[in-house]
């Protein structure tokens, strides 16, 4: 079945965020997930104004995180502050993995970042987060209830998946 042109664009831009997750250094503490920031205004060609990847930035950071704070730091600003850096309200998040929405104490989740910075008002996500962490994600009902569109594009998940897990222990199958 042909798939529409959106799906097809869906899709170049989350292998573009794959990329990134392949940077990521794998631990089993971790997913290995790639990002990126893209503004799409309809008068005009879609530009990726960021991209990032798990434990890019400095501390334990996430990969959309990481593309929050190199948007911010590019005009001498705080992460905190992203909200004033993005153009409009034609702003889309592409992640690997869909934004975690727990995070341990002291750091902000992904969805309350997407949430301070206001202008995203859609993240395409490449799979759900597996439950491996904190369960289940109650990150995208959060997201829709504010108003962002959260999509899920098939097609890349068992890629995702192997590179989201390439520092985790695999349990051996039966011998």
């Amino acid at each position: 079945m042909p798939r529409n042109p959106e799906h097809f664009s869906h899709l170049v831009y989350l292998r573009i965020c794959l990329d990134e997750a392949r940077k990521s250094p794998p631990k089993p503490t971790n997913f290995c997930v790639g990002a990126l920031v893209l503004y799409n205004p309809p008068s005009s060609s879609p530009s990726i104004l960021a991209t990032g990847y798990t434990l890019e930035a400095p501390g334990n950071t996430h990969a959309e995180q990481s593309c929050f704070v190199k948007l911010a730091e590019a005009k001498g600003l705080t992460e905190e502050r992203v909200d004033e850096v993005l153009p409009d309200e034609h702003v889309v998040l592409y992640t690997t993995m869909e934004p975690c929405w727990k995070r341990s104490p002291g750091n902000l989740s992904c969805v309350e970042r997407i949430l301070r910075a206001k202008k995203i008002k859609k993240v395409v996500c490449g799979v759900e987060e597996p439950e491996t962490f904190v369960g289940e994600n109650a990150g995208r009902k959060i997201l829709r209830d504010a108003g962002i569109e959260v999509i899920y594009v098939k097609g890349l998940e068992e890629e995702i998946l192997k590179v989201a897990t390439a520092g985790h222990i695999k349990e051996e199958k039966g011998l």
